[in-house]
């Protein structure tokens, strides 16, 4: 007990000139066990290594052998207390430290720069938003998630500070060193940003670092360059950019970075640097301010303290300070614990012996800055240092985790700053013909890429203004998208004069939506935003930054961004919009709603299998949950010549999802209208069914395979001659003529009233024997001829116009060689029993050829994505992208087994899943889950309770339907499975 007791007075007497520990941010969570450590260390130290701790020198881990063995040399004749990393690779810095460390007597105090993650420094790392989109954020708990990822990837690395957060208040929009690296310019938002990161970061075990005191935040100079001014009371640099320093520190803030700046309010001395005065660091920082962590000056290299001389009262120079250790000296002197950078280490370390046996540095004095660092290396686990675990290092430092954390502070960060006549979220999306232009010096394809998964969207291109405006005139809606460079914070964020004239003009003559990929600055050269209709901040121009940018312009994710600082004299700090998601699709990772990104990768197994084992060339696969597509993959190619691989826009025929896709919400539209009902008779609705043995099977009955219809009738084989099985004469042109305009194939045109035929055929074909569940295509055939009388127009037509355009569906069509290149068509056989030739932009199925391509049964061509919305329209109830195209207790009525007590498992419509051991799905989803499969290898299934959609598109006939080894090896259904294994929440 005594010695216990002794060891805690000695304690409180010799560290921090008797304050209390308790106000120690460096104090571990063992003080006692600390303190004896620091002790003992520094008792067995002589006296050039106690200098020598006070020194973090800078290393790269890219230049080579000559620099590594002078940094070694330092170690081991100055022993150096620290080292600081700069440029590199993460791999090779390990490599180096592990080396560096080996050959230090005393543990080495590591240091870095990782303001937005390591890659600040290096290569091969992961770079999180700058401060300033973080201070876009409304939700400091995802700032305070960015700081412990930091400090997560730092610790992975042997980095025990983090020099961050920066947090200088930017008032100044000319900083030309801040600027980005800021949290904005309001001293609370900063001070709550900073003080997030701090917690998040220390709470990982990496130490954080305010800088840069007392405030660099509104200066027009570059302290790297020169001696930036801070003309401002000290009443107000204490009330605004020392505030955030108060606050940080009453929260335990480890260490504080001192900057070289002249601020005569606080510090009389002319030109005098703040790094080098007592008043600044020691009055105000550790007394004042009662800081009792390590205290680093800011790099000593830097022109601000380099350069300095002393001046006598008259102005002229009167001494100039060589480079041989002073600059060192005095910033120790003024109260700094840390020479970060000295230009001369050997010379710096020289200068403090020298000042040591002269009187000028005291024990005392020595003392307290050498235990504190002590103090921090033993927080930070050098007591028990062990080397840099290289296996799986890069990995680490790039983690799913780090793309999820991205993805949602860019979610929360963008910022709607102007809304005419709430043009954002776009909607209506049957009315809007939308072009997208590209301003600025870097790539905005991520951008373009995204937004036309919403709806049709064309790039315009050209060399002159002129061009420009004249290619505008076709479209109502134009999204300028301004894209500067992401490599830093510091680059160029600017309009040339030519984008702004450019941008005036269009702005001028359209109806524009402005999103700039840059920091919020931009906007203040802009003279005028009168005639720019939306403007949208996103702050940085990162992949992930355009594809969400891109999703909140559509709506499907809310927008929720406060600019932090004011740009321009319209949008003061704070400004933003806030907008509610209107329910379309968006993008992102698995994790985001409950689902494993590793066992959904186990899809990718299974969809190769299928390509390699000659099941179908190609395949298109997309799952969503919650409303987000979070697997969206093509394998292999169109063919299997393999001369193209499947494309996300590329259009497969579905066959027969075209039931649930086009027929289908015609008619449930039509029944919640009241103009059909479930219960409606064939001969009450049709009036030539009247006198068949048709007229008294109800809709619902047809619609649920259970109305005694035939399952198939071949009509294309009553129209080949008898003798060559050709197509005959008698009902077939080789080119469109008169009478003979129904096209089959580019070279086949069927006589146009053979069309009545098939109705014909349909209303005389005999009624199955018994009422039994038997798949039928013939009530879509039906039903087409029915809904294309009561609206007076194709159901192509139909099906585009009152869901497909505003749905922004626009790569689901009929005939898609009216639309798309035949490069973009997927094509589904070759033909040897009717057409003759390769079925490619045609319809598969016979039928619906003998249609002019237009079935209710087939013949519709999509891509993945566009029959997710329409499986999501259907999962939410009839509502998407802001609009209600069905009620909810009409997708219920329709996705009901009425049968289910006969054997039939099947809705009003759609598919449900199987009543016993085999059928459509996997056997392992809800019974109210539904959808439908198609004869090409295609399916399509949506699931309420787990609030999933699964689309699969294949052209498995190509080059011949034969045997479907698709259905036989059950990959639709494995992979459902791998799809549901896959959720975990």
């Amino acid at each position: 007990m005594r010695y216990l007791a002794l060891i805690l007075i000695c304690t409180c007497f010799q560290f921090n000139f008797g304050q209390d520990l308790s106000s120690n941010p460096l104090q571990s969570k063992d003080p006692i066990l600390q303190q004896r450590w620091v002790d003992s260390l520094y008792t067995s130290m002589s006296l050039e290594e106690k200098i020598g701790q006070l020194f973090m020198v800078q290393v790269f881990s890219d230049k080579g052998k000559a620099h590594e063995v002078g940094i070694a040399n330092l170690i081991n004749h100055q022993h150096i207390g620290g080292l600081i990393y700069s440029k590199g690779g993460p791999v090779r810095q390990a490599k180096l430290n592990n080396e560096l460390q080996a050959a230090s007597k005393i543990p080495l105090l590591i240091g870095m720069d990782a303001e937005w993650g390591l890659s600040m420094r290096l290569d091969s790392t992961y770079a999180f938003p700058w401060n300033m989109t973080l201070g876009a954020i409304t939700d400091d708990k995802l700032v305070e998630q960015a700081g412990r990822q930091i400090g997560e990837h730092c610790r992975r690395l042997g980095v025990h500070f983090n020099f961050a957060p920066a947090v200088d208040i930017n008032t100044n929009p000319k900083n030309p060193i801040i600027g980005n690296r800021s949290f904005g310019e309001d001293r609370d938002n900063v001070t709550d940003k900073g003080l997030a990161f701090m917690k998040g970061m220390q709470s990982a075990g990496t130490l954080a670092n305010a800088k840069h005191f007392p405030g660099h935040g509104d200066t027009e100079d570059d302290s790297h360059l020169k001696l930036p001014t801070i003309n401002f009371s000290a009443k107000r640099i204490d009330s605004i950019e020392i505030y955030p320093y108060r606050k940080l520190i009453k929260e335990g803030l480890a260490s504080v970075m001192v900057a070289h700046l002249n601020v005569p309010s606080l510090e009389p001395r002319r030109d005098f640097p703040s790094s080098l005065s007592k008043r600044i660091v020691t009055d105000i920082l550790k007394d004042s301010l009662g800081f009792n962590g390590l205290i680093f000056t800011d790099a000593l290299t830097m022109k601000g303290a380099a350069d300095y001389v002393e001046k006598g009262v008259d102005g002229t120079t009167t001494k100039s300070l060589i480079k041989g250790g002073e600059i060192d000296l005095m910033a120790f002197l003024a109260g700094n614990d840390v020479m970060l950078m000295s230009e001369d280490p050997k010379k710096g370390i020289a200068k403090f012996v020298e000042a040591y046996t002269n009187g000028t540095i005291t024990e005392e004095r020595l003392a307290h800055s050498v235990k504190k660092i002590l103090m921090a290396k033993y927080k930070v686990g050098l007591n028990n240092y062990s080397p840099i675990g290289i296996y799986d290092l890069e990995k680490d430092l790039n983690r799913l985790k780090d793309d999820l954390l991205y993805g949602e502070l860019m979610e929360n960060a963008i910022t709607v700053v102007k809304n005419t006549n709430s043009l954002l979220p776009l909607q209506d999306l049957e009315t809007k013909k939308i072009a997208y232009v590209s301003l600025g010096d870097d790539d905005g394809s991520p951008f373009l890429d995204e937004l036309k998964k919403y709806t049709k969207v064309h790039e315009i291109k050209a060399d002159k203004l002129d061009g420009i405006i004249s290619k505008l005139q076709n479209y109502n809606t134009v999204v300028v998208g301004f894209h500067k460079s992401n490599a830093n914070p510091w680059k160029s964020f600017k309009f040339s004069q030519k984008e702004m004239a450019w941008l005036y003009e269009i702005a001028r003559t359209n109806t524009v939506i402005l999103d700039v990929f840059a920091r919020p600055y931009a906007l203040n050269d802009l003279l005028s935003v009168e005639n720019i209709d939306g403007i949208v901040m996103s702050y940085q121009n990162s992949k992930i930054a355009q594809e969400k940018s891109a999703q909140l312009i559509f709506g499907s994710i809310p927008a929720k961004g406060k600019l932090p600082v004011s740009a321009g004299p319209n949008f003061p700090v704070g400004t933003g919009e806030t907008l509610n998601s209107i329910l379309s699709l968006s993008y992102g990772l698995p994790e985001r709603v409950g689902m494993d990104s590793e066992l959904l990768s186990r899809i990718d197994s299974v969809a190769n299998y299928a390509i390699n084992g000659k099941m179908t060339p190609g395949i298109q696969l997309l799952v969503a949950r919650r409303g987000k597509v979070v697997y969206n993959k093509n394998f292999g190619y169109h063919t299997y010549e393999k001369k193209q691989k499947v494309g996300f826009d590329d259009v497969y025929d579905v066959a027969s999802l075209t039931k649930i896709l086009a027929t289908l919400p015609v008619l449930m539209e039509l029944e919640e209208q009241g103009s059909i009902s479930l219960d409606d008779k064939l001969g009450e609705l049709i009036p030539e069914y009247r006198n068949t043995n048709k007229k008294n099977v109800t809709l619902k009955r047809m619609l649920s395979h259970y109305a005694r219809l035939k399952p198939w009738v071949p009509f294309y084989y009553a129209t080949l001659d008898s003798v060559t099985k050709k197509p005959d004469p008698k009902y077939y042109r080789k080119s469109r003529t008169e009478g003979f305009t129904v096209e089959v194939t580019n070279t086949l045109f069927m006589r146009d009233d053979y069309k009545d035929s098939i109705q014909k055929v349909i209303r005389d074909s005999d009624l199955l024997p018994s009422l039994r569940y038997r798949y039928s295509d013939l009530p879509y055939y039906i039903l087409k001829d029915y809904l294309e009388d009561f609206y007076a127009k194709p159901l192509s037509e139909i099906t585009e116009d009152r869901f497909y355009k505003s749905l922004g569906a626009n790569y689901t069509t009929y005939n898609p060689r009216k639309k798309f290149s035949l490069k973009d068509i997927v094509p589904t056989e070759i033909d040897n029993y009717y057409r003759y030739k390769k079925v490619h932009g045609y319809v598969h199925d016979m039928g619906a050829a003998m249609q002019d391509g237009i079935g209710g049964h087939a013949g519709i061509f999509s891509n993945a994505n566009d029959v997710a919305k329409i499986m999501q329209m259907y999962l939410q109830k009839g509502f998407y992208g802001g609009k209600r195209y069905l009620k909810s207790e009409t997708i219920d009525k329709f996705n009901y087994c009425y049968y289910c007590g006969n054997n039939n498992r099947r809705g009003v419509g759609f598919d449900k899943p199987q009543l016993g051991e085999e059928g459509p799905t996997c056997g392992c989803l809800s019974m109210t889950s539904f959808g439908h499969s198609g004869f090409t290898g295609t399916y399509a299934w949506a699931d309420p309770e787990e609030e999933l959609v699964y689309v699969f598109l294949a052209n498995r006939t190509y080059p011949e339907a034969g045997k479907n080894l698709l259905l036989r090896e059950d990959i639709r259904t494995n992979i459902q499975a791998l799809i549901y294994e896959a959720i975990i929440d």
